[in-house]
């Protein structure tokens, strides 16, 4: 077995070991808004839940060349954003808005996604989304990097879920209805594939 210290290792080399490993992750598409008022969407890997109670999930965007990406920036602004579950049938869409545009360009028009009201918050979700959960900045942190941060990990607290009818059945959300997809290594990606069942011990 390999055995290998990271700090001899490039960043993009740790990049790459992390990313191949830590899989699948799921993908959260993130929609903010600037302080100009531009509606902005970007998909993230590096996402999970951090509490139920209350419920919260974790967000981690990395910076580019030292700077915040414009997810990031507006979150730290607005102090909130819509987390929307990345799918089989709005994949492709969502794709697209990983494209480096401008802050004052709307990445929901450039991949023709359809803007839909918030109730509790200002920031806008997207209709092609079967689960989307409306956000409130709980937590935001600078970690990472030598000479200055390299992510700014965001703690969201959810204040409001919308979830399709169709998946949700019995008070439980149906994984195959969901369908949702998760993130390899470069470009892969992976669907759900065969579900099991192991009893917990008590």
């Amino acid at each position: 077995m390999l055995s290998i210290d990271p700090a001899s290792m490039s960043e993009r080399e740790n990049y790459k070991f992390l990313i191949g490993s830590i899989i699948p992750r799921p993908i959260a598409f993130v929609t903010s808004i600037s302080k100009d008022g531009v509606l902005n969407g970007a998909p993230f890997s590096y996402f999970n839940i951090v509490s139920s109670n209350p419920p919260m999930i974790s967000l981690s965007i990395q910076r580019s060349a030292g700077g915040q990406k414009d997810t990031a920036r507006n979150i730290t602004e607005s102090k909130q954003f819509v987390v929307h579950m990345v799918d089989e049938h709005n994949v492709e869409k969502i794709n697209k808005t990983a494209a480096n545009l401008p802050p004052n360009q709307s990445e929901i028009e450039l991949a023709d996604l359809t803007s839909v009201d918030s109730v509790k918050i200002s920031v806008p979700g997207v209709k092609e989304a079967k689960i989307r959960m409306e956000c409130v900045l709980e937590h935001s942190l600078e970690l990472g990097g030598l000479d200055s941060p390299g992510c700014d990990l965001m703690i969201g607290r959810v204040v409001h879920f919308h979830i399709e009818n169709d998946i949700y059945e019995n008070g439980r959300i149906n994984p195959r209805g969901l369908a949702a997809v998760s993130r390899l290594a470069g470009n892969n990606y992976a669907k759900i594939g065969e579900v099991f069942e192991i009893e917990r011990p008590k």
